[in-house]
């Protein structure tokens, strides 16, 4: 059953030689270079601030890092427990974006993009949280849309990340603080000559 829904939602959602040139063209960003915003974000999140709250963002950072670990962990295991074939290794659907043929389950892609969103939504704001979603679903959409995953690769991502967002929570408790103090005693050290000119925040 769950294989029949996961196909017809692919069909729904996959694009044909008949779509518009634009959304594919837009759908392959999407898919292969709006994730590497999130990066970005985590550093300047690090970096730069109002004084008064770096402190708090760097724990952000970090929370989120322990759950990308905790979640690509999982995507790594769950993809070797439940092996499933992309769309166009089963010739299903279109495909117009190159990738290698390997295991699409769950979604790396949707995985780290989830786990951000959830992040920034139980860690942050509210509505960073959304917006960071929204990027999460064009991802998951984007890649759902080229013919390189199937949505319930998405949903696997995102329960994973989910998952990812639990563990981390429970190891903060744990060794959150200390490793927020060691991880900002290396920052320290690395960048003295940056903190000294006052590009970057102590």
């Amino acid at each position: 059953m769950l294989e029949n829904l996961n196909h017809t939602l692919f069909y729904w959602l996959n694009a044909t030689p008949d779509s518009p040139s634009w959304l594919i063209t837009a759908a392959i960003y999407i898919a292969k270079d709006l994730i590497t915003l999130l990066p970005l974000l985590a550093a300047a999140l690090w970096l730069w601030g109002p004084r008064g709250q770096v402190s708090t963002q760097r724990q952000l950072v970090i929370k989120t890092a322990m759950a990308l670990a905790v979640s690509m962990c999982l995507s790594w295991l769950m993809g070797h427990l439940f092996p499933h074939d992309r769309p166009f290794a089963q010739h299903t659907g279109y495909n117009f974006l190159h990738h290698s043929a390997d295991y699409s389950y769950p979604s790396d892609h949707g995985t780290v993009a989830f786990t951000f969103a959830l992040a920034f939504l139980f860690w942050h704001r509210i509505w960073s949280g959304c917006v960071l979603l929204a990027v999460a679903l064009s991802i998951a959409w984007s890649r759902v849309y080229l013919g390189v995953h199937w949505p319930l690769d998405m949903l696997g991502g995102l329960l994973i990340a989910f998952s990812g967002c639990l563990a981390a929570q429970m190891l903060w408790q744990v060794c959150g603080m200390g490793l927020h103090r060691t991880l900002h005693l290396i920052y320290r050290r690395c960048f003295a000559l940056l903190i000294r000119k006052g590009w970057v925040r102590e």
